[in-house]
């Protein structure tokens, strides 16, 4: 996509949000389904994943691992956002490589130890850029993607989430 595409393509999204700020506001929405065994299925919208315990909690290493998935997930948006990014400032990025890494102390989940944080206590993001960029370039396209990512954000000022049961 071109500089040009992208910015007609939201020109007119931009317009309406700053007229109407009440419809920016989307809720995205995601469910679950309890799998056989202690697995949980879920759609993504183009394929069915099934989630389940991690080897190093049990697990087989048959099903997703909802850490890397959100790992992955923390990766296809800094992916998406890095790219939509480098379209909008007109900074060519050939080809390019989103590694997303965190580290998790498997004694807090499985109850061994207090002291142990439950979840991942580093999350690392590197980006393997083919670009003929300066220095100069590259350090603004990656502050305007760290800045805009939405899953990056989302993991640096948690929001606030409700838990309730419907039974």
């Amino acid at each position: 996509m071109e500089r040009t595409e992208l910015r007609a393509l939201q020109a007119p999204l931009k317009e309406k949000y700053r007229a109407v700020p009440d419809a920016a506001v989307v809720t995205l929405k995601a469910q679950g389904r309890l799998g056989e065994g202690i697995t949980c299925k879920v759609e993504t919208g183009k394929a069915l994943v099934e989630a389940g315990l991690h080897p190093a909690t049990g697990g087989d290493g048959l099903a997703a691992c909802s850490g890397d998935m959100l790992l992955e997930a923390l990766a296809a948006c800094a992916g998406v956002t890095l790219q939509a990014v480098a379209t909008a400032i007109g900074v060519k990025v050939r080809d390019g490589l989103v590694l997303a890494e965190g580290d998790l102390d498997f004694r807090g989940t499985l109850a061994v130890s207090k002291e142990a944080p439950v979840g991942f206590k580093s999350i690392r993001l590197h980006f393997e850029l083919d670009t003929d960029a300066s220095q100069e370039e590259l350090a603004s396209l990656l502050k305007l993607t760290e800045r805009y990512c939405v899953v990056l954000q989302t993991l640096r000022t948690a929001p606030e989430i409700a838990v309730s049961p419907s039974f």
